[in-house]
């Protein structure tokens, strides 16, 4: 059995916070040890406290330097596989463009949607390699990935693919959401449910080809209403799918408490949230996912209604929400920053968002998200003196070291 042991290290366990939702701190653990064997976090405690025994088989010692030892990054809502991007837009917009007038051009989500469709699976695959390296040298060893600017099934296909290859490079775990949902394609113009139902069509086919581990929509007033997100996570439920959902960023439509009805994984942005959606979410154990980057982005002005969910006990994930368009950003340590500086989240409560809290955002609560023995040894060593500077450096590259199941990443 093959052994490494890290040595002359603090962890960082956050154990403590997965245990309590939100607020308990980093589950620290100084002068510490952490042995991996076969992949997996196999014995960690004060380094006064290894012994031969525990040691016996090491084939790899690493000398930490006094670094701290966090569970790996997880980056638990991205869009990473797009063609194209939209900086000439954003231009556009500060010269004075309104979004209607760049919209009524081809541009937005469909040019977006348009360079997707036209661009092959090496070239989508080339562009989201590149993205997600950069999520990787910032300590990222799990992500997932959603389709949704395809919008026909060749696509949609296309991207999920893309998306599981990535997965099956190494760098990282990769999860895949169907997001067909996402936004109405021309060529369904006032044909909603329609397109509604060639998605739920599209559904079993690539279910069937084992590309979908999640299943997301859009319910919003520009997207998708609540009985047509409802008829798409009956078909989810049909499969076995898990469900999350885009919810109350712009408008308040029920969405959180219909996901939470379905014992969905995470509802996501939440900035129109109100009280009887976060009751629903922590009786259902719905994990809300943090945005900041796009509310940023967006120079929004109404927060999420961060210390209502605090009270209810409601986990608070972190994402970055890597998309051409409204968060075009690959830095989990800006989105970490952003949580605390924009919507008032601890540093504890943002990285507990982007390790524990994101881990059961993706239902694998069990496997990763945690420094626990048993759990697949995704791990981050960082040069810095206390887990807060994560959160506080703007620029740093504080990442000394990453693991992915236990294997070393360059």
């Amino acid at each position: 059995m093959s052994a490494t042991l890290i040595r002359n290290v603090h962890l960082a366990t956050m154990a403590d916070s997965a245990a309590t939702a939100n607020g308990a701190g980093y589950g620290e653990l100084r002068d510490a040890a952490l042995l991996v064997r076969d992949g997996r976090i196999a014995w960690l405690g004060r380094a006064d406290a290894l012994t031969g025994e525990i040691a016996a088989g090491v084939a790899e010692e690493i000398d930490g330097e006094g670094g701290w030892l966090t569970p790996g990054l997880i980056d638990c809502h991205t869009h990473l596989v797009f063609g194209g991007d939209r900086s000439h837009e954003f231009e556009l917009r500060l010269e004075g463009a309104s979004y209607e007038e760049i919209a009524r051009a081809g541009g937005g989500i469909r040019s977006t949607v348009a360079a997707t469709r036209a661009a092959g699976e090496d070239a989508l695959f080339a562009a989201a390699r590149g993205r997600l390296a950069r999520l990787e040298a910032e300590g990222v060893t799990r992500v997932e990935i959603k389709s949704g600017y395809g919008l026909d099934f060749d696509s949609e296909r296309r991207m999920l693919r893309v998306a599981r290859r990535l997965g099956a490079a190494g760098g990282a775990a990769v999860h895949t959401t169907y997001l067909a949902a996402h936004a109405l394609p021309p060529e369904y113009q006032g044909r909603q449910d329609d397109y509604v139902a060639a998605c739920i069509a599209w559904l079993g086919i690539l279910h069937g080809e084992g590309l979908i581990d999640a299943v997301d929509a859009f319910c919003e007033n520009i997207a998708f209403s609540p009985a047509q997100v409802e008829r798409l996570f009956d078909a989810a439920g049909a499969l076995g799918l898990p469900v999350k959902l885009h919810a109350e960023q712009l408008s308040d439509q029920g969405g959180a408490g219909l996901v939470a009805r379905r014992r969905g994984l995470s509802a996501d942005h939440l900035e129109w949230l109100d009280a009887d959606g976060i009751a629903a979410m922590a009786a259902a154990g719905t994990v809300a996912v943090m945005l900041p980057v796009a509310f940023y982005y967006l120079r929004e002005t109404r927060l999420p209604p961060i210390d209502a969910l605090r009270a209810a006990g409601v986990a608070m994930a972190v994402a970055t929400d890597c998309n051409p368009g409204t968060a075009p950003c690959t830095s989990a340590l800006l989105a970490l920053n952003m949580a605390c500086t924009l919507f008032r989240l601890t540093p504890a409560e943002a990285l507990a968002g982007m390790t524990c809290h994101a881990a059961r955002a993706l239902g694998v609560q069990d496997q990763a998200g945690t420094l626990e023995v048993g759990k697949r040894a995704d791990l981050a060593l960082w040069r810095i003196g206390r887990p807060a500077e994560l959160c506080y450096w703007l620029g740093a590259a504080p990442l000394a070291g990453r693991w992915v199941g236990g294997v070393k990443m360059a």
